[in-house]
């Protein structure tokens, strides 16, 4: 069997819960959905840092973010010393492209290394006439970014030698924060988006860290985020649902063009005769809060920060329709492509190639929870407290660390019986023995991965 091409399309901060697959019930994604129906959906497939760029930084080493050093939003990553797979996918004989966002740095020991061709924004970029870094050479393209990453990708697809295998990272920004749409997505959405359950969460029965997050959709939205005032007068929850309107309808309007570029990737497929020869993967760095909890924005351990959408086809290997509840990280992901290419795995990645489980199989030592930390403490925009912990198929359980003398918290979520996490129950005795069991597990995990050093 030839060695498959891998057509990896990411998003930033597009959350598993709009898309359709994932029983969305606020808008519609069908090309992302035709993967999903074409190959596998993963339910539980989780970031092991809940912020853009250490999310993309593990996505290309396998590694944590302790390992890799982009702990945060602004290290920035040691691209020549950090090795990667799409260099590994190179040195093979694969032709190798990224093409969109890549928010990990644009000093030349950041830029991106083990690509035949890179075409990147710098920084968030802009949604409208971006500016663009062509293999180091900065030009400003018209149009729409969505539309002109999905036509630079195209445009590669064509120029590449026909006989040899290729990877292509299409690495989009949308739908990430300020939300600017096409205009041909404004009419959209018209009618209210419903609101989702825990809207008007109070942040009781919880820690003092979600209480005092800067991501209150009515609060800390600015006027860069609704493109105009509030109307005079408008207050409480009639402000909080205005708000929310503006933020939601600009946000969906900016996936729907994502939809699109992904239907433009698969019938590109199609009419050059390589479905059949081509893993496709959609996935987001994170997920994001619409709203959940009254909240937009990541960061948290919470289920809807935390859960990545990733969707994978493959016709010669995996069965269409396919649904898998197996713990995935994006440590995994690096691993996968390697194994595909008949490569094996790394010692220093810290991940494990999730082929088995694509093929339908997965080994009977697959992992049963996984380990999270989010480094950025207090930041001034969104001051969320550093935090670790560990999920398991039914618990979570976190711990927010600050400096002494400050809290620190531990929370618990028992995720059968509270789905939305709206109660910890770390402090119940009925749970004692599953806290004690989980803090056992945590500490090995932290040492198993390598991250034993003080928080602080």
């Amino acid at each position: 069997m030839p060695r498959p091409n891998i057509l990896f399309i990411m998003s930033d901060d597009h959350a598993a819960h709009a898309m359709t697959c994932y029983g969305s019930r606020i808008n519609h994604t069908p090309h992302m959905d035709r993967i999903a129906n074409e190959g596998v959906r993963f339910d539980n497939c989780f970031c092991t840092n809940s912020i853009c760029a250490p999310s993309r930084a593990t996505i290309l080493t396998g590694t944590y973010s302790h390992v890799n050093g982009v702990l945060t939003l602004f290290e920035g990553l040691q691209t020549r010393e950090q090795p990667s797979f799409p260099a590994m996918l190179q040195g093979a004989g694969y032709q190798t492209a990224l093409i969109g966002k890549w928010h990990l740095g644009h000093k030349p020991e950041n830029e991106p290394f083990g690509f035949d061709y890179w075409s990147v924004l710098p920084g968030q970029g802009l949604y409208h006439n971006p500016r663009m870094f062509d293999m180091g050479q900065e030009r400003v393209v018209e149009g729409y970014v969505t539309d002109l990453i999905t036509d630079m990708c195209v445009d590669w697809l064509d120029q590449r030698d026909a006989d040899r295998p290729w990877c292509l990272l299409c690495h989009h920004k949308a739908p990430h924060r300020p939300w600017e749409p096409h205009e041909r997505h404004m009419s959209l959405f018209e009618e209210d988006v419903l609101e989702p359950p825990t809207f008007d969460d109070d942040y009781a029965n919880r820690s003092v860290a979600a209480r005092e997050a800067k991501m209150r959709i009515e609060r800390d939205l600015t006027l860069t985020d609704t493109k105009i005032e509030p109307p005079a007068g408008l207050e409480g929850r009639a402000r909080k649902q205005w708000m929310y309107q503006r933020y939601i309808k600009d946000y969906l309007r900016c996936v729907q063009a994502v939809d699109d570029s992904v239907g433009t990737l698969l019938d590109y497929l199609d009419a050059q005769g390589l479905a059949e020869d081509t893993i496709v993967i959609y996935t987001s760095d994170q997920g994001f809060f619409l709203g959940d909890h009254g909240w937009y924005d990541k960061r948290f351990m919470y289920e809807e920060s935390l859960r990545m959408p990733f969707v994978v086809r493959y016709p010669r290997e995996i069965a269409p329709g396919s649904v898998n509840r197996d713990i995935v990280i994006n440590n995994d992901f690096a691993p996968t492509f390697l194994d595909y290419a008949g490569l094996p795995t790394p010692d220093f990645m810290q991940g494990r190639s999730i082929r088995p489980i694509l093929q339908g199989q997965t080994p009977s030592d697959w992992r049963e929870a996984f380990y999270y930390r989010y480094f950025m403490h207090m930041d001034p925009s969104h001051n969320t407290t550093a935090h670790y912990g560990v999920r398991t198929q039914r618990y979570k359980l976190i711990y927010y660390y600050e400096p002494e003398p400050g809290p620190q918290e531990w929370e618990l979520f028992d995720l059968e019986r509270d789905p939305m996490e709206m109660c910890s129950v770390y402090d119940d005795p009925a749970y004692a023995d599953v806290v004690a069991e989980l803090k056992t597990k945590l500490r090995e995990l932290r040492a198993e991965c390598g991250d034993e050093t003080n928080p602080w």
